[in-house]
């Protein structure tokens, strides 16, 4: 999209969600090889209103002059809900690339879950089982950020949005008949705030085995994180190929003070680790030279025992009967481990777990349920080809 007629078109389309309350939204999207995923293009879709026809838009991000700003106001818009399908990427990329927040956004793929279809149910096979309508995914793996785009795919874009509202539609009002359109909103508020940007701190946390550094190998474990980022924002390559985790954890325990001392480490002798040699043996005089940090103490929770085992799996008859009958995908209630969590810490009397299935809807719907099943004051028992909840009578 260029600017002139086509940024009033933009406008339009951000006038025509205002005026209906809401809009789909896709992105395709280049992420191998590249530091972050690169966004490529952005489908925008209205629906039909009073007065207006609906209307579908491409939104080129990689023209110099696209205008964002129309598509950052209604993104922003509490007052108008965003429709995307498994949109966590989606919304991720546009919230960095147009500066914006985003709120009010309904998942189609989430809501699915809601509505007695699996959790992770494509869009495709929903639009097959609710719609009947077919569309071929003929354009997915082309080079989305080579210009200009092939007709093949701008109508694989168009495609991607043009049921996308229909659909949601069709969705709401499964949910509001089975009582499930609020849970399925509480479930989506999260990816109001999805983001693609990496945090050196987090980065950290995650490398291998970094609870075995010592104390003045942490600082400069974390120097080498913080210098690695750089260089791979700077390069716009992944971050493994700029220095691997082993390497990056075998150089804070070494720490190299030379460029032959660095090519004795393994996965550092490289061509693209020796162009930045002295790069790296600056960080490592940096880590060098702030203050010890000795390992954060362990927060030990309950570990799970053999013992435990029938007391999960009856923890996860219970959920799964509860999804059944509330016609909810089990993968939105609870993991195997949200249940161990759960049984380990009540075998200890230690306080509740952190974990999903005690929180919110979860909770309403199974999770207290769960704790009196745990605690005695529940029992199951077969009849017919069903589960029977029954509540113990109290000493």
């Amino acid at each position: 999209m260029s600017s002139g007629a086509d940024d009033r078109a933009l406008q339009e389309l951000a006038d025509g969600a205002r005026a209906a309350r809401r809009f789909g939204l896709d992105t395709e999207f280049m992420g191998e090889g590249r530091y972050r995923a690169l966004l490529c293009l952005v489908q925008l879709a209205t629906p039909q209103t009073a007065g207006r026809a609906e209307r579908i838009e491409l939104l080129d991000p990689l023209e110099q002059n696209t205008a964002g700003a129309p598509l950052a106001s209604i993104l922003a818009d509490p007052q108008v809900e965003v429709v995307v399908h498994a949109g966590r990427q989606d919304i991720a990329l546009v919230r960095r690339r147009f500066a914006s927040e985003v709120s009010n956004v309904f998942d189609t793929q989430v809501a699915a879950g809601f509505a007695g279809l699996g959790a992770q149910t494509s869009y495709e096979s929903l639009l097959a089982e609710l719609l009947g309508v077919r569309i071929a995914k003929s354009a997915s793996f082309t080079r989305w950020d080579t210009r200009p785009l092939t007709a093949e795919q701008r109508a694989y874009a168009r495609e991607d949005v043009v049921h996308l509202l229909e659909l949601a539609a069709e969705l709401e009002r499964r949910l509001v008949a089975l009582g499930r359109l609020q849970w399925a909103r509480e479930e989506c508020e999260p990816l109001e705030s999805a983001s693609d940007e990496r945090d050196p701190r987090v980065v950290f946390k995650r490398l291998p085995r970094v609870r075995t550094l010592s104390a003045t190998a942490r600082p400069i474990a974390r120097e080498l994180v913080q210098w690695r980022e750089r260089a791979a924002a700077r390069a716009d390559r992944p971050v493994q190929s700029v220095l691997s985790d082993p390497a990056l954890m075998e150089i804070a325990r070494r720490k190299p003070s030379s460029r032959a001392e660095l090519e004795q480490i393994r996965g550092a002798g490289g061509g693209g680790v020796r162009r930045r040699a002295q790069e790296l043996i600056e960080a490592v005089e940096r880590g060098r030279g702030r203050p010890p940090e000795p390992p954060p103490e362990a927060v030990r929770a309950p570990v799970a025992r053999p013992e435990d085992a029938p007391l999960v799996a009856l923890a996860e008859a219970l959920v799964r009967a509860h999804a059944l009958q509330a016609g909810i995908a089990y993968e939105l209630i609870a993991s195997r481990a949200d249940l161990q969590a759960i049984v380990a810490a009540r075998r200890t009397s230690q306080r509740e777990p952190d974990v999903r299935t005690l929180r919110g809807w979860r909770r309403e719907l199974v999770g207290e349920e769960l704790l009196h099943l745990l605690d005695g004051h529940l029992s199951l028992s077969v009849v017919g080809r069903g589960l029977k909840i029954a509540r113990r009578s109290r000493p």
